[in-house]
């Protein structure tokens, strides 16, 4: 593709422009050249069906924490885009126990310095991560 040619579809999608992809077109003179596209029609439509879906998947988890069907750490995986498997590699707490924690009942029964540590990783207070209330509040992740 020619320099000319990147597209520049600007819907104002990815933040007005401070997102950006980098692209490799040819020049007039037929080297190849780093060149940044601000959108593309296409793309930005598909990234925004995708974040409508974790939208519906945070919000229907969220439904699930305030019903007390699961912990509000599924919550905050969920909003953060985390499963078990990455959640346990950021904090090397196993995913067998990870799993357990998902349960209200066992995760408002745990120590004090393993909630911290989730809260650390979710960038939270503490209260924020054991407060449901908060999570009822929370907005979705396009809102943002």
């Amino acid at each position: 593709m020619k320099i000319k040619d990147v597209p520049q579809d600007d819907d104002g999608f990815l933040q007005e422009g401070k997102v950006r992809d980098l692209c490799y077109a040819i020049d007039e003179d037929g080297n190849y050249k780093q060149v940044l596209s601000i959108g593309w029609n296409p793309k930005n439509e598909a990234m925004k069906l995708a974040l409508q879906l974790v939208d519906e998947q945070v919000e229907n988890t969220k439904q699930a924490v305030i019903e007390g069907k699961l912990s509000p750490l599924a919550y905050y995986m969920e909003k953060n885009m985390m499963d078990v498997k990455l959640l346990s590699q950021y904090t090397g707490i196993p995913k067998r126990k990870i799993r357990k924690h998902l349960n209200p009942n066992v995760f408002f029964k745990l120590k004090p310095s393993l909630i911290e540590q989730y809260a650390k990783i979710f960038n939270l207070s503490i209260q924020d991560l054991l407060n449901i209330e908060s999570v009822k509040i929370s907005k979705p992740f396009n809102e943002e």
